[in-house]
């Protein structure tokens, strides 16, 4: 039966249609397939996590050889959620992809764009549904190697740069990670999580051990860009493809977050990582000082990437506070806020490309009276930023509520008034925008200027689900808070 075979077609399909839109010689032929690969591949991840909610836990190994011998996928309701994020995202941003990249990138280098995004895809997803530690970074290498291309295809030169950086940065996060991957393989003899996750009980009070959770989770760090290791993220994001910013900033941190989460608590356990090893208080520290720092960088910033970039660097601090209070409340709200952010900075990103494509420009002094020539837009950008800062009936609200519960029930009021002055920078910056969309003064006259359908109907779609998940909550703090209990109970 097919259904049988849905984790391998979530990393295979991506995988083989990628060289394809290399062959199709035609710009819409390449964004075509890339739009029905995600939308496949979304279907995959939502009937994968239908068969979770079933049967429970899904095991499947290639070849017939058994794990630990053999390449096995383990999906429980963690690695199933965030499929379901990174498959979504995906399908919603590749609509908006084709007038977008079309004024951006020449005819001719489209079928290597679309080529590099499904590559990218099948990165992700692949580091998402494996169970084994070296295939998780053979995977890493083929998101990150897809992405420093995607970045560099924006048209400014400062895109080289900025992919160049990410580049290095990025090789020395996976040296990192296979550093500590060999040295775990060393001390247990398996790669398969699972089975490494059993031995290293016995040896967990070893040199070794110690020494490769630490390269793993500073080789993590720098995928997550938590501070002080994000210095690649904002030139990233401001200069690569309107699309490419969208699809990476609600993708590709997320799913490093995740992989953070499964070595700390499935195959390290949370006894270890955040017991025996000093991580929760560095978490606590680190977290903060991104939320504040980066907040605060962020009002300061002229193009409107940048501000949302370090706006990112912030939310992954809220992410990694979470993580730092070691309670299945904490790693709730992380969760939740992995789906929610996805969301919000989806939706700022695109709203930004529908600028983008219509001026040629997102700094700030630009968007003087934008508010009246492109109000579905802007609409877009406000209830993205809403959401950003956190406004009931938001989904950014719902995350950051259960991050103060969760923080309140630890007593680490401190934490709680990071959260709090994190949200009130956020409505410096976000108002800024508003601000000079809405009441800036225009020399232009107000006409129809808006930008066409095929990018406002993804946009719209992600600003809706920011709407709908502030309000309906079942869906995603249900996945979330089993997710959270599947992790907190160390299954891999």
């Amino acid at each position: 039966m097919i259904s049988a075979q849905l984790p391998a077609l979530q990393v295979v399909v991506p995988l083989l249609a990628a060289p394809l839109c290399l062959v199709l010689h035609r710009p819409f032929a390449a964004w075509l397939l890339t739009f029905v690969v995600s939308g496949i591949s979304l279907l995959v991840s939502i009937a994968l996590l239908g068969q979770i909610l079933e049967q429970g836990v899904i095991d499947y190994t290639f070849g017939g050889w058994a794990a630990p011998f053999g390449i096995a996928y383990h999906i429980d309701f963690a690695n199933a959620y965030v499929l379901l994020i990174v498959t979504a995202i995906s399908t919603v941003v590749s609509i908006f992809a084709k007038r977008s990249v079309a004024s951006e990138i020449e005819a001719h280098s489209q079928g290597l764009f679309y080529t590099a995004w499904l590559l990218c895809l099948t990165g992700l997803l692949g580091i998402t549904i494996t169970g084994d530690a070296f295939n998780l970074f053979v995977f890493l290498e083929i998101s990150s190697l897809s992405s420093y291309v995607l970045i560099a295809m924006g048209n400014d030169r400062k895109a080289l740069t900025a992919a160049y950086q990410y580049l290095i940065m990025g090789t020395i996060g996976a040296t990192f990670i296979l550093i500590g991957i060999g040295l775990l393989y060393m001390l247990t003899g398996t790669l398969n999580m699972l089975d490494m996750a059993q031995r290293l009980v016995a040896v967990a009070d070893s040199r070794t051990a110690r020494t490769g959770f630490a390269f793993l989770t500073v080789g993590l760090g720098l995928k997550i860009a938590l501070f002080p290791l994000h210095l690649w993220l904002p030139n990233a994001y401001a200069y690569a493809p309107s699309a490419v910013s969208a699809f990476l900033a609600a993708t590709a941190t997320k799913v490093a977050v995740y992989v953070l989460l499964r070595f700390m608590f499935s195959v390290f356990g949370i006894d270890f990582a955040l017991g025996a090893m000093p991580l929760s208080t560095m978490l606590v520290v680190l977290g903060s000082i991104a939320v504040l720092s980066a907040s605060t960088v962020a009002i300061f910033q002229h193009n409107l990437k940048r501000m949302l970039a370090y706006s990112s660097i912030a939310q992954i601090g809220y992410l990694i506070l979470g993580v730092s209070l070691a309670t299945p409340a904490g790693l709730t709200a992380t969760l939740l806020h992995l789906f929610n952010h996805a969301l919000m900075k989806g939706a700022l990103f695109l709203a930004l490309g529908c600028i983008a494509w219509r001026l040629g420009s997102v700094r700030l002094e630009d968007l003087r009276g934008l508010g009246y020539r492109m109000p579905w837009t802007m609409g877009v950008f406000v209830i993205g930023g809403l959401s950003l800062i956190g406004l009931p009936l938001t989904a950014g609200f719902i995350s950051k509520w259960y991050l103060v519960l969760a923080t309140v029930e630890r007593g680490w009021w401190p934490v709680v008034l990071v959260i709090i002055a994190g949200s009130l920078l956020a409505v410096i910056y976000v108002w800024r925008v508003i601000e000079t969309a809405y009441l800036g003064k225009t020399q232009e006259a107000v006409s129809g200027t808006e930008a066409p359908l095929s990018m406002l109907v993804p946009a719209w779609l992600l600003a809706i689900a920011n709407l709908y998940f502030g309000i309906h909550t079942e869906l995603s703090v249900g996945i979330a808070s089993q997710a959270a209990m599947v992790l907190f109970g160390g299954q891999p």
